[in-house]
């Protein structure tokens, strides 16, 4: 059907106060206008809502927008309402509602007043509702995130599957698909599922120009890794995601502590709170919000300066349409993902429970995955290419704005192992996991290859001049080009593909790559001991960098004693130490201490020398531990075992108080140690709760100032095993 051509530009300036259009906006609006079936794919920030608001406030009855993000309904119809003198222009018919709510709605429906009703896909099932839409004026249907009717996009919703049996079931009307996020296989799956195979499509260009990709290696100092990336953003915004609720607990805990404004969200949390951290993040009272995948959906924040992955996604979809939500406004997008191929390996052991059909679409997706971490090419021509669209990693826009393009990764010839590699793989049948080949290749025993007299075969140990973890990441990057692929039946056993079994016969080059060597300075100092030195200190410098201790605590929100100890400030007084890299050689501070918190107080002390001709020591010398290196790593190891302290000191021959002492110096040096297992069969959590609170109230970490407080209540011993948990928790 054909309709009166509406003064589009002029409504636009009208109801939302632009004066033209973004990219395909205004073609897919005309589409809409004439009554057409449409699918627009648009990246993230493209402006897709604009596409079905516009039409449906100029087209009489009232359009019917199905979309599964309860954030973004109740953030659209706020701004629908801020355009219009009519309270129901806009409405959300979802689970939420009362009885009396759902009757304001309708009324509002049936007197025409209503132009966008925000439904979710299972409020449209029931038949009530659908009984009340076959007598009302509707212009059309918009589903957004039309990727989830898709079993192959990222966020697969069964209730989208049945969409299009229930609009028929209301009547013939228009309908409008959109995604930031499609690949060519999902698009023919929504266009399918829709039944609307003959829309008129349009296409955005999925690249961002303005968004830089680096993937690092995740090592198990991630976590001061992200805070030494996230300080170079003061006062900005970003979003850290996390696969599981408790590690976005454990990183929104640790950026709290070290001093940055973050909050958690995801779906473990009550509605109230998750609304409070995301307004809390949209009015910029905090600058980082740590989330589960819950958070973004059609959050509109234009100026987030960063996403940090610190899990890697499910698929490229997931990492796509997460990252796009970096610099909306045009500015900087600093895209960070942190890549451990452990991480993939508990996503495809999560994966094995699942049905065969579902496995084999996970297991692919997350094989994507793999192959964008470790190549070596430009990300984005890669990210792109994924999507069905070409990219000129030489001009086009943002060209260089990568980790591969501005640091290219070393390439090294490997035929011949990936020959062998093949090979191994061939003569042990096919029946081995990633493991036993490497352990064949390099020549280790173990229970199984004995079992199958694999030990005994000629081509056991072939590849012992290589080290397992050389051995490894060939694995991963002959499954990037499709040489191996893992059985579905059988989890994780490698198997030969087609193109593989060609290789073994006609091997050509291989160029395998190198991963970035990213330095890494380790951020903990085991001390000697809890005293000074004994030597004569400068009382009067003390008293002033204790001041200091005290403004910079108050500043980060922690207790003077976890910034520095008294130790650490009476040897200051006695080195003045004037730079970085001479505070990282001070007792009980090192370099992770010293970068921390140390540049305030080396200009103090620079100033203090300076103007009272101070005549430093020649050497700053680094204090060797006095705790046995070997006694600290039992500790650590058996603590984490979860085995009994009492047990710990017998087996070792020292008192518990000599124990709990080498724990306390372990502990202020910056490593952590767990010691819930033990604390909580000695006290509950109130008890443990409120000694926490002391500390963290506390001017000093003295054990006798907190006795005193508690009155006898905990012994010394008691306290020091709470203290020990205390400083783990918030300042290591």
């Amino acid at each position: 059907m054909k309709v009166t051509k509406f003064d589009l530009k002029g409504n636009l300036k009208k109801f939302f106060g632009f004066n033209k259009f973004k990219g395909l906006q205004e073609s897919a609006i005309e589409n809409i206008i004439e009554g057409y079936d449409t699918f627009v794919i648009m990246p993230t920030g493209g402006g897709k809502s604009l596409i079905y608001q516009l039409p449906a406030l100029i087209l009489e009855g009232t359009a019917i927008v199905i979309s599964p993000l309860i954030a973004l309904m109740k953030n659209q119809v706020d701004s629908l309402r801020g355009i219009s003198t009519e309270y129901g222009i806009a409405h959300v018919l979802n689970s939420s509602l009362n009885k009396g709510e759902i009757a304001r709605v309708k009324s509002d429906i049936e007197k025409g007043i209503t132009k966008l009703l925000y439904v979710a896909p299972e409020s449209l099932t029931k038949e009530e509702y659908i009984d009340f839409f076959k007598n009302q004026k509707l212009s059309f249907f918009a589903i957004d995130e039309a990727h989830c009717i898709s079993e192959w996009g990222h966020d697969f919703r069964p209730d989208y599957r049945n969409l299009r049996t229930i609009i028929k079931k209301i009547g013939d009307f228009p309908i409008i698909g959109l995604t930031a996020t499609a690949t060519e296989k999902v698009q023919e799956d929504i266009l399918k599922n829709l039944g609307i195979t003959n829309a008129k499509t349009l296409k955005a260009s999925f690249n961002r120009g303005n968004l830089f990709y680096e993937v690092r290696p995740k090592t198990v100092n991630v976590d001061k890794d992200i805070i030494r990336f996230v300080r170079k953003y003061e006062n900005k915004s970003g979003i850290i995601y996390c696969l599981s609720r408790k590690k976005v607990e454990e990183v929104a805990q640790v950026l709290q502590v070290n001093g940055i404004k973050a909050v958690p969200y995801h779906a473990g949390l009550d509605a109230k709170t998750r609304a409070r951290h995301q307004d809390m993040f949209l009015m910029e009272d905090i600058d980082v919000v740590v989330a589960t995948i819950a958070f973004g959906m059609g959050i509109d924040k234009p100026d987030v300066r960063f996403v940090i992955h610190h899990d890697i996604p499910k698929s490229l979809e997931s990492y796509y349409q997460e990252t796009g939500r970096a610099g909306r406004d045009g500015g900087e997008g600093y895209c960070l993902a942190f890549y451990a191929y452990k991480d993939i390996e508990k996503l495809e052991k999560f994966l094995s429970g699942k049905p065969v059909a579902e496995q084999e679409i996970g297991n692919a997706l997350l094989q994507e995955v793999v192959a964008f971490c470790e190549t070596s090419m430009s990300r984005r021509k890669f990210l792109l290419h994924y999507f069905g669209e070409e990219f000129d990693s030489e001009t086009g826009d943002g060209a260089d704005m990568d980790d591969n393009m501005r640091n290219p990764k070393k390439k090294t010839e490997a035929k011949d192992e990936v020959r062998t590699l093949l090979e191994v793989v061939k003569k042990t049948k096919e029946e081995y996991k990633s493991k036993e080949i490497i352990n064949s290749l390099i020549g280790k025993e173990n229970a199984l290859l004995i079992s199958h007299k694999t030990h005994k075969q000629d081509f056991f140990g072939i590849g012992r001049q290589k080290e397992d973890k050389h051995w490894m990441a060939l694995i991963r990057q002959v499954f990037v080009a499709n040489l191996l692929f893992k059985e579905i039946e059988q989890y994780g056993v490698l198997k030969l593909t087609d193109k593989g079994r060609e290789f073994i016969k006609n091997p050509h080059s291989f160029m395998m790559t190198e991963d970035h060597v990213y330095s890494e300075k380790d951020d903990s100092n085991i001390i000697t001991n809890s005293k000074g030195s004994g030597t004569t200190t400068d009382e009067r410098l003390m008293g002033i960098l204790k001041d200091l201790r005290k403004s910079v605590g108050k500043k980060l929100g922690v207790p003077p004693f976890v910034v520095f100890q008294d130790p650490s400030l009476e040897d200051m007084t006695l080195k003045y130490p004037t730079t970085l890299a001479e505070m990282s050689n001070i007792h009980g501070v090192g370099d992770g201490k010293a970068r921390k918190y140390g540049k305030s107080f080396v200009e103090l002390i620079n100033n203090y020398v300076e103007e009272n001709d101070i005549v430093r020591p020649d050497d700053l010398i680094v204090k060797s531990t006095g705790v046995n290196s070997s006694l600290k790593l039992f500790i650590i190891q058996n603590t984490d075992k979860k085995i009994p302290l009492e047990d710990l000191s017998k087996a070792k021959g020292i008192e518990m108080h000599e124990l709990v002492k080498i724990m306390e110096q372990i502990v202020y040096s910056g490593t952590k140690i767990n010691i819930d297992y033990y604390l909580d069969d000695l006290f509950d959590e109130d008890q443990q709760e409120e000694v926490h609170d002391y500390f963290i109230e506390a001017e000093s970490d003295k054990i006798q100032d907190a006795m005193d407080e508690f009155d006898g209540q905990y012994d010394d011993d008691e306290l020091r095993l709470m203290r020990i948990k205390f400083i783990s928790e918030v300042a290591n």
